[in-house]
C-alpha cells in the first residue's frame, strides 16, 4: 500500500497467530450471509501488519472484494471535511468560539424546539448563535432527517434537508436547515447532525470556491488519495462494491448497484458529512496523516497542535452524559467527542478494549476506521451494509485487534 511497508506483525509487537482469528471472524460473516464482502487493515508503527479481504465486492456480478475495491465511506468523509475547515483555522480565518452567522447569516435569530405536534411546533428563541465549535463537535442542535425521532427530524425530512439525495445547490440545503428549529439550545447536548455538511458550505464560502475543489485540491491530491472522490468515475466503475440491506428473511438484498448509483454520477451535492467514496489504501494515507501529527511523506496539511486539539475531548464529559447513551451499535458511555472525531475516555466504561484517547468514527454502511496514537496504530473496516447498526461487527474487531498486542 502506497509507501507503507508490509512487515511481519511479531516485528511490531502483534502476534501473527492472534491476528489470524480475524480470519476466521471474515470468513464467517461472509459464508453465514451477514457480509457481501469485508476488507480490514491494521497498520502500527507507519508498517502495515494486516490486510485482508474476504468474500464479494458486487455480489451479482461475481466481483471479489480487494484493496483497491471502492466503497462509500459516508461519515468517514467527516473527519477529512474537520481537517479541510481546521486548516482553514490555522490560516487565522476565524476562531472555533466565533458564530457562524459571521459568514452565514442565514442562521441567524435561530429559534429552540420547545415541544409541540405534528401539526404545531413550540419554539424559543435560541440563547446564541451555533459556533464553529459546535458544528465541529456535534453540539449545534442541528439533526438528521433520517433519524426519524423528532419533531425536528419530520420538518427535515418535509423541508428537503437531505445532502445525500437533494437536487439542490449545497447552499440552497443549508438555508433550508437554517429556516428550520433547531433540536437543542447550542453547545447544550450531542446530536448527530448535518453539521458537516454546513462546515464544508463554510468552507467554500471562506476559501472562495467550491467545497469540492478544495477538498481535492487541499487535503485528497495532496496526500496522495487517488481513488477518493464524490463520484466514481466511469474507468473505475469495475472497482466499485454494491451496498447492501437486509432483505425480510434476512438475507442481503442489493440497495444500490454501483452501475446505476448516484455515485457513479457527477454532479450531485458534495456533502461533507457523508459523500465521498474512497479505498483501504486512501483511507490508511489519510489516518497516516493523522498519526504524524499533520505531515505524511513530507506534504504538511496540519500543524502538530491543531491535530492534538481536534484529538482531545471537547465535551463536559462523556457523550452519554451529553444525552446520546447510545449511537448506531455503540454505547457511548466513556466516549467522547473531538473536533471531527470520536474519543476514547475510559474503556472500562466502554465495556471495551481501547486506549483512551484514540480517536475514531465510522459510515453508515457499516464501514469504521480507528486512530490509537499510544499503540502507534491504525485500523480500518470497509464493507458496505446498511443499516451501521446491523451487526456489532465494529466492537468485535476492536476485540480482535486489541488481543493481538503483545508487546
Amino acid at each position: 500500500m502506497d509507501a507503507v511497508v508490509r512487515t511481519d506483525a511479531e516485528a511490531l509487537g502483534l502476534s501473527s497467530q492472534r491476528l489470524a482469528r480475524i480470519d476466521g471472524w471474515m470468513d464467517r460473516l461472509v459464508a453465514d450471509g451477514k457480509l457481501a464482502g469485508l476488507g480490514v487493515t491494521i497498520a502500527r508503527r507507519n508498517r502495515v501488519a494486516y490486510s485482508r479481504c474476504c468474500g464479494l465486492a458486487d455480489r451479482e456480478r461475481g466481483v471479489p472484494m480487494a484493496e483497491d475495491t471502492i466503497v462509500r465511506i459516508y461519515s468517514m468523509t467527516k473527519p477529512l471535511t474537520s481537517v479541510a475547515i481546521m486548516m482553514l483555522y490555522e490560516e487565522g480565518h476565524f476562531q472555533l468560539d466565533d458564530p457562524i452567522t459571521r459568514f452565514l447569516p442565514c442562521f441567524r435569530n435561530q429559534r429552540v424546539l420547545a415541544g409541540g405536534t405534528r401539526g404545531k411546533v413550540d419554539t424559543v428563541p435560541a440563547v446564541r448563535d451555533i459556533t464553529f465549535r459546535d458544528l465541529l463537535t456535534h453540539t449545534s442542535g442541528l439533526t438528521y432527517g433520517f433519524m426519524e425521532s423528532t419533531l425536528v427530524d419530520a420538518l427535515y425530512r418535509s423541508g428537503g434537508v437531505d445532502f445525500q439525495t437533494s437536487e439542490a445547490t449545497l447552499a440552497e440545503v443549508v438555508e433550508r436547515a437554517a429556516a428550520l428549529p433547531l433540536l437543542a439550545q447550542p453547545g447544550t447536548a450531542w446530536n448527530y447532525s448535518i453539521a458537516t455538511d454546513v462546515l464544508g458550505h463554510l468552507v467554500a464560502i471562506i476559501a472562495g470556491r467550491s467545497f469540492e475543489e478544495f477538498l481535492q485540491e487541499r487535503v485528497i491530491r495532496p496526500l496522495g488519495m487517488v481513488d477518493t472522490g464524490f463520484h466514481v468515475p466511469a474507468d473505475k466503475l469495475g472497482r466499485f462494491a454494491a451496498n447492501y440491506g437486509r432483505g425480510p428473511n434476512g438475507t442481503l438484498a442489493l440497495i444500490d448497484d454501483p452501475a446505476t448509483s448516484r455515485f457513479s454520477q457527477a454532479g450531485h451535492i458534495p456533502s461533507g458529512g457523508g459523500g465521498l467514496c474512497s479505498t483501504a489504501a486512501d483511507y490508511l494515507r489519510f489516518c497516516r496523516m493523522m498519526l504524524n501529527k499533520g505531515e505524511l511523506d513530507g506534504t504538511r496539511l496540519l500543524g502538530r497542535k491543531s491535530v492534538e486539539l481536534m484529538t482531545a475531548n471537547h465535551l463536559g464529559g462523556d457523550m452519554a452524559a451529553m444525552g446520546q447513551p447510545r449511537f448506531s451499535e455503540s454505547s457511548y458511555e466513556g466516549i467522547g467527542f473531538g473536533l471531527g472525531f470520536s474519543v476514547m475516555l475510559d474503556p472500562a466504561r466502554a465495556q471495551v478494549l481501547g486506549t483512551p484517547g484514540e480517536y475514531a468514527w465510522g459510515g453508515a454502511a457499516s464501514t469504521a476506521f480507528w486512530i490509537d496514537p499510544a499503540e502507534e496504530m491504525a485500523v480500518i473496516l470497509l464493507t458496505q451494509l446498511m443499516p451501521s447498526s446491523t451487526y456489532p461487527i465494529r466492537r468485535e474487531l476492536r476485540v480482535l485487534t486489541y488481543q493481538a498486542i503483545i508487546d
